[in-house]
């Protein structure tokens, strides 16, 4: 599976910013996707993760994870971002959803940057 992440930027704090993974051509395999950040001297942290059939869930109610299937791609919509959500966000995908939250991850994308600060 080859992943691509996009969507990164600088923001201020309270804007929003929306992350895409793409998966061309995958559609037809069933998995789930998951995004992780990076922080600053840390290892990968779950965020947020989804099947393909929409079973999701998210550690942030401040970030919602969708599956746009006519375009293959999972898209990450974090509202309200603090300077602490400053981070590189990798998208992954694995077998299963709890895969994800174990960490099981059979593929990852690229990461994409995030910066929030004033």
């Amino acid at each position: 599976v080859q992943l691509q992440a996009s969507g990164g930027g600088s923001v201020q704090p309270g804007d929003s910013l929306t992350l895409s993974c793409s998966a061309p051509g995958r559609v037809s395999e069933r998995y789930a996707v998951g995004w992780f950040a990076q922080f600053p001297g840390k290892g990968r942290t779950y965020v947020a993760g989804i099947t393909w059939h929409g079973i999701k869930d998210s550690k942030d109610s401040r970030f919602a994870i969708s599956v746009d299937g006519a375009e293959d791609t999972v898209k990450l919509q974090m509202k309200n971002l603090k300077p602490e959500d400053t981070a590189v966000y990798y998208c992954a995908s694995a077998k299963t959803l709890g895969d994800v939250h174990e960490g099981s991850i059979d593929h990852w994308g690229q990461g994409t940057l995030v910066t929030v600060s004033s």
